[in-house]
């Protein structure tokens, strides 16, 4: 190929495995391992993963580039390998790449860029400084730019991670991962979606757990349906008069995960007042006695997957039932901006079962998750809700004395100050 600048072959590879391709992780590692079995100098990998699935990146090597995209729900990768000069083999990595993608087979066109006969070669010398210099200095250090990517179809967050896959488990509901970003720390993601990171999470976990447990008052015994992490039950224990939580989890392996990376969220899962079930929390409800808890909370992922049955009518008549006259229900109720129609339903039908007054919704701000804006849900039994009507002092001192980091008597009272545009569209899906 000495009549030609470069070489440069376009892949195809069909077959592959998909679960292979919808991994961020194993995708880079494969792409700079097939550019330094081809003997390139490798200086930058960047790599992005799309929720729910797809990865793009590029390796950069001296010779020039590997790109790739691919798309894992047609077992399928399109490739580009261009080197210039004549050391890099450009079929090496095409062969590592099959073999680690597990493709049942590629197809490959080679095209040979800028041809020596048509070029005329100028001297560059003056576009260096010093040449001897700039040769001696030329020592390019290799850079990785890996990217968790949370997206749909006109939204995205990206996070940059290390690259490194620190935890890894499939379970029959889903698949659940800790990755290890630059700017939140440690990550857990169910199904490809930031559920916890290391920097933010008391935000959520504070105020899904302190706002009811106040506006109550007496809580006693509460139930946690989901939040295998264990920063809600962690937040719920700071109360030192509730005698009892039951927390049920679907998937052991998010508490496993934040046992082996979150030590700080997990801290109260060796706390003896837990009450800790493997369990389908939908089916438990199903069960419970009547009048079982002053307080649920229902810390579950987005509406779909196994989390899909926490946001139906059918489910809250049964959480309805199992709480004491004057219980509190609190949930997590989506984004009013990013996921409109889940915050609306899920309010409408619990004005429904619960009644308009004994009802209300609070804000909290939280970076990673869509639009930042997220809502929780409140509802009492048997009485109108009064989001005021708590001890101002008392929290105040506990907010103190425990170091919280967001929850204050303050926070709790703007949080409950909803937006005008939020105001009217509930005003307007309460109205049908």
């Amino acid at each position: 190929m000495s009549n030609a600048l470069g070489r440069h072959i376009l892949v195809e590879f069909y077959g592959c495995n998909a679960e292979i391709l919808n991994d961020v992780i194993v995708i880079e590692k494969s792409m700079v391992g097939a550019a330094k079995e081809a003997e390139a100098t490798v200086i930058n990998s960047t790599f992005h993963h799309f929720s729910p699935y797809g990865v793009s990146g590029v390796v950069v090597i001296q010779e020039s580039h590997l790109a790739i995209h691919a798309w894992p729900e047609y077992q399928y990768a399109a490739v580009d390998v261009f080197t210039c000069g004549t050391e890099v083999n450009p079929w090496i990595a095409y062969d590592y790449l099959k073999k680690a993608f597990e493709a049942s087979h590629g197809s490959a066109m080679e095209i040979n860029r800028g041809q020596i006969d048509l070029l005329k070669r100028i001297d560059v010398d003056y576009l260096s400084k010093e040449r001897e210099n700039a040769e001696e200095e030329h020592n390019p250090a290799y850079k990785r730019d890996v990217w968790f990517t949370d997206k749909d179809d006109n939204v995205a967050l990206s996070l940059r991670h290390t690259g490194e896959l620190l935890f890894h488990a499939k379970s029959d509901y889903q698949t659940v991962r800790v990755l290890n970003t630059y700017a939140y720390g440690k990550m857990l993601t169910i199904d490809d979606m930031v559920m916890v990171t290391e920097k933010d999470e008391f935000i959520y976990h504070e105020m899904i757990s302190h706002v009811p447990t106040f506006i109550h008052g007496n809580v006693k015994k509460a139930l946690v349906i989901g939040g295998g992490d264990g920063g809600t039950v962690r937040e719920l224990f700071r109360h030192k008069g509730i005698e009892e939580v039951v927390m049920v989890e679907i998937d052991e392996n998010v508490v496993n995960a934040s046992k082996e990376h979150f030590p700080t969220v997990s801290s109260a899962f060796s706390n003896p007042k837990l009450d800790l079930k493997i369990a389908d929390g939908i089916d438990y409800l199903e069960n419970a006695p009547a009048n079982s808890f002053d307080l649920i909370i229902i810390d579950g992922s987005d509406p779909e997957g196994p989390a899909e049955g926490l946001f139906s009518d059918s489910f809250y008549q049964t959480a309805y039932n199992a709480l004491r006259e004057g219980g509190i229900i609190c949930l997590q109720s989506e984004s009013p901006m990013f996921n409109t129609e889940a915050f609306l339903e899920l309010n409408a039908c619990l004005s429904k079962l619960f009644g308009v007054e004994s009802v209300s919704r609070y804000l909290a701000y939280i970076s990673t998750y869509p639009s930042g804006m997220w809502s929780f849900t409140i509802a009492q039994k048997g009485k109108a809700i009064e989001t005021n009507a708590f001890d101002m002092v008392s929290s105040a001192i506990f907010s103190q004395q425990e170091k919280l980091q967001y929850y204050t008597p303050d926070m709790q009272l703007a949080a409950f100050t909803l937006p005008p545009f939020i105001r009217q569209m509930l005003a307007d899906k309460l109205a049908e």
